[in-house]
């Protein structure tokens, strides 16, 4: 069986109980066959494009980087991150940064005039606007015990497959927000994935 919820699930993981989503989630969850996406065979340029620039950003981090790490949270085990890119000590992730691309214009108009902003002026606009995307960053905090994150931003500016892979990732390109640990938050998601580790004990007893 499955038996995950993975940080992809974080957003519908709180949604109401009664909604598709979140039966869904409860279905993927005792699936016999655990679930495989192939975003870079998508037929949708958004998943495939991203798939080719989170490459393209790698190549241009810092060789202690490492690409697509995954950690269990010590106290909900069927709680799993998969990590974009994390920095190791002692194979422990000290820190990490998880890349969402967005489409040249959303990039210029919202995220850009935040490049210099203090927190207190990016944080609402990342929990209103890009709220699955702060969800999912706090339920990669639960899953470390880190106390901050980064959420990176990277502009899309063409979807054409060959020009993506040939793209050169520079600072101008994307802007990387800290993202601090919401205990509110993260108590919603315990609350919940507490309802999934449960079915999970009773099933391994």
């Amino acid at each position: 069986m499955n038996l995950v919820i993975g940080s992809g699930d974080a957003n519908t993981l709180l949604m109401g109980k009664d909604t598709k989503g979140f039966q869904d989630l409860i279905r993927k969850f005792v699936a016999i066959d655990k679930p495989y996406y192939n975003a870079l065979a998508s037929p949708i340029d958004q998943l495939r494009s991203g798939f080719i620039l989170e490459e393209a950003y790698f190549k241009q981090l810092p060789d202690d980087f490492y690409s697509q790490i995954k950690r269990a949270s010590k106290e909900i085990d069927v709680c799993i991150s998969t990590l974009d890119f994390a920095i190791l000590g002692k194979d422990e992730v000290i820190d990490f940064d998880e890349l969402k691309t967005l489409s040249l214009t959303d990039f210029l108009e919202i995220i850009e005039p935040l490049r210099f902003a203090e927190q207190s002026e990016y944080l609402p606009i990342i929990q209103k606007t890009f709220k699955k995307y702060y969800i999912q960053v706090q339920f990669q905090l639960f899953c470390t015990d880190l106390n901050s994150a980064n959420l990176v931003f990277l502009a899309v500016e063409t979807y054409n497959d060959q020009e993506n892979y040939a793209r050169e990732i520079t600072e101008r390109d994307y802007i990387k927000f800290r993202v601090f640990r919401d205990e509110q938050v993260i108590s919603q998601l315990k609350e919940r994935a507490n309802f999934f580790q449960g079915i999970k004990n009773y099933l391994n007893s």
